[in-house]
């Protein structure tokens, strides 16, 4: 059988799953497969010829098993197949539970979903030249320094020397001192260090150091803490390059000094996060507006910059909460990179449906913890419903308010998560966005209660709550792709759900914070000085180079806040809310006035009844304003009020009136007026000349 150009291969693994080959390969042909099924009962083993078969030639293969992956990818190296291997889960997630015989159309939609094409992510990189650092408090310290001195550079810094036996050889550098601050990431460590001393070689009884100075600074490509003390970085677990293992537990410090021996060389990990600071709601000219993923980042790899935030790929963890709540989606969830998994979510639901299934409940986990909890409960268990399909993301805290309306509005009856131990205290970045969801179907009359966390670590308490899932309809599911950025793609999965809505609302209040709403503006009080619209980042006000104008488009607007902080009148308020309305795709007007016209020249400058009112309120009263002409002077146009200026009698740059320009026409008539009067002068002094000759006579 093949779908969207992949040969797609199922086992039913010896025989443990009710796989039915007919109704399985109806349901894949619903969405677009072609061919027959070849079901296979030990493709790992006694049919491997069939993988061999199949990975010949350049078509991509989908093999419907995990277990073996490991086997099959080294088959196909070993082969030099030319076409993308890929692998899903449908024993654990389908085949092994107790309603796996209704379970067909979940296998055809979590195979129509594998088969989607996952774009690329980019990756990070490391580099480690072995430089160690193992901080302790006794001599567990220097041991282990001993243990890895033969393939690191290892340098042991003690909280204290007091009570520790100085070794009888040197071998290790040793230091006492405590870090008062640590940054950085594999590769590239640097600490701060008081009381730091090194050790006196003449140590008898107990370690002895120099002198002690505060704020050393040393940097490491390692460090291996085996003080027990609080942890240098936060979420240290995510920390690259940084091991913590319980000094009281021998077996966890064995195991950390293996790991940490073989961090030398390069490395490289996702590009988790993407960042685009020109739609960054930060800040704007030192005026806060969104904190959000400053707020919720767990290991603090995101920084102010300016009025953008900087994010250290090096030091991110991958949770995604930054993603998460991100307003504009300046950041955005790149593993895996682009919208793919967004397509693979409409791709799951809408197979499903189109295989026969009735209304999905999603189940969100990680590839981790929660796929070993879907393990343990099909292997001891009842294993998951029939009417719960499983998808895996990297992190089930990068999911934000996006994510939930697109499910919701591709007719997820119910979303469950799947919390791992890890992130139980880094919720509150996802219960806002769940609480965003859960108002929205609340309000347009969907009922709430969709959207379910399960921190349970017991396989048997998760099955419980799986099948305890309320039931209801879900929304009528849409067929719309997931295009654009986060913005987009969380208003078209709002819209449907308002399209859809069994008591839809035009305009939804929604709670303080939430990232839709409107801008309401004092006209009595604004002055149309726009400094709101050089300040708003995702162009929700707009303004007209012509005329005074203040528009706003509501559906861009995201409650950052800025426009208020930055209003120097304090006429700015908000609402939040979400508006269904047409009105909110278009601009509306939230403030204009006439222009004033320039009272010497008549070109039309500033707002009127502005100008007015500053007029009318110091003519006369104001000691700067008392002559008449200064408040001409404030009627008139930038250019004008520089000419009156130069032209008033009390200014101390008046200057002498300005010479007339000498033109062509002004010479020729000079020279006119100069030959006339060399004639009048010629005449006179002929005629003078000619009387005294009459009197000589």
């Amino acid at each position: 059988m093949e779908l969207r150009g992949r040969r797609i291969l199922v086992c039913d693994c010896e025989k443990t799953m009710p796989l039915d080959a007919e109704k399985l390969r109806d349901a894949c042909h619903a969405n677009g497969a072609s061919g027959e099924i070849e079901l296979n009962t030990q493709l790992c083993r006694g049919q491997l010829a069939n993988f061999q078969a199949a990975i010949q030639g350049d078509a991509p293969v989908l093999v419907a098993c995990t277990q073996e992956a490991p086997l099959f990818a080294e088959i196909a190296d070993e082969e030099q197949a030319k076409g993308e291997l890929d692998f899903v889960n449908i024993r654990e997630s389908a085949g092994w539970a107790a309603e796996a015989e209704s379970a067909t159309p979940k296998i055809a939609a979590l195979i129509a979903a594998a088969s989607e094409a996952v774009a690329p992510t980019r990756t990070v990189s490391f580099k480690s030249e072995g430089v160690c650092l193992v901080y302790g408090s006794d001599e567990r310290a220097i041991e282990a320094a001993r243990q890895l001195a033969g393939s690191l550079q290892v340098t042991v810094l003690l909280t204290s020397g007091q009570g520790i036996l100085p070794p009888r050889r040197m071998d290790v550098p040793i230091f006492q001192g405590r870090i008062k601050a640590a940054k950085g990431h594999l590769g590239g460590f640097a600490i701060t260090v008081d009381a730091y001393a090194s050790a006196l070689p003449s140590s008898r009884l107990e370690l002895l150091f120099e002198a002690p100075r505060d704020n050393a600074y040393s940097e490491c490509d390692l460090i291996l803490d085996l003080t027990g003390d609080a942890p240098l970085f936060p979420e240290h677990d995510r920390r690259d390059g940084y091991l913590r293992p319980d000094p009281d537990n021998p077996a966890l410090v064995q195991k950390a000094i293996f790991d940490v021996a073989g961090l030398v060389g390069e490395f490289e990990k996702p590009r988790y996060v993407d960042y685009d600071p020109a739609i960054c709601a930060h800040a704007r000219s030192q005026k806060t507006g969104c904190n959000r993923c400053l707020d919720h980042c767990p290991v603090s790899a995101i920084t102010p910059d300016g009025d953008t935030v900087a994010i250290d790929p090096q030091v991110c963890g991958g949770c995604g909460l930054c993603a998460s709540v991100c307003p504009t989606g300046a950041v955005t969830y790149a593993l895996p990179g682009g919208n793919s998994l967004f397509e693979r979510l409409r791709t799951l639901l809408s197979a499903y449906r189109a295989a026969g299934g009735g209304q999905p409940d999603l189940l969100l986990h990680d590839e981790r913890d929660g796929a070993e909890m879907i393990s343990a409960m099909s292997r001891g268990g009842r294993g998951l419903p029939a009417s719960v399909v499983p998808l895996a993301v990297n992190e089930v805290t990068q999911v934000g308010i996006d994510f939930f309306a697109l499910a919701l509005g591709y007719g997820a009856h119910a979303i469950a998560i799947l919390i791992p131990p890890s992130h139980r205290a880094e919720l509150a970045g996802l219960a806002s966005q769940m609480a965003l969801a859960e108002t929205v179907m609340e309000g347009l009359g969907h009922g709430g209660g969709r959207i379910h966390l399960i921190g349970e670590e017991d396989p048997d308490a998760v099955e419980a709550a799986l099948f305890a899932l309320s039931p209801g309809d879900a929304a009528k599911p849409g067929t719309f792709l997931p295009l654009g950025g986060k913005r987009t793609r969380t208003m078209l999965g709002l819209r449907h759900l308002h399209d859809v809505a069994p008591s839809p609302q035009d305009i939804l209040a929604m709670p303080p914070g939430a990232p839709f709403g409107a801008v309401n503006v004092d006209k009595g009080c604004c002055t149309l000085c726009l400094a709101c619209v050089g300040t708003c980042p995702t162009g929700a006000l707009l303004d007209d180079p012509d005329r005074p104008w203040l528009g706003f488009n509501e559906e861009a607007c995201v409650q950052c806040g800025l426009c208020a902080n930055t209003c120097p009148e304090s006429v700015i308020t908000l609402e939040p809310r979400l508006n269904f309305t047409e009105a909110a795709k278009s601009t509306v007007t939230l403030n204009e006035a006439e222009p004033f016209e320039c009272i010497r020249c008549g070109t039309p400058f500033g707002v009127k009844p502005t100008i007015e009112r500053i007029t009318q309120q110091l003519a006369g009263k104001h000691p700067m304003f008392m002559d008449s002409g200064r408040i001409e002077r404030m009627m008139m146009c930038e250019n004008c009020r520089v000419v009156a200026e130069l032209e008033s009698d009390d200014t101390p740059f008046k200057a002498a009136a300005r010479p007339r320009t000498h033109t062509t026409e002004d010479a020729f008539r000079e020279r006119e007026i100069e030959e006339a009067r060399a004639k009048v002068l010629a005449e006179r002094a002929r005629q003078g000349k000619a009387e005294g000759s009459d009197e000589s006579s």
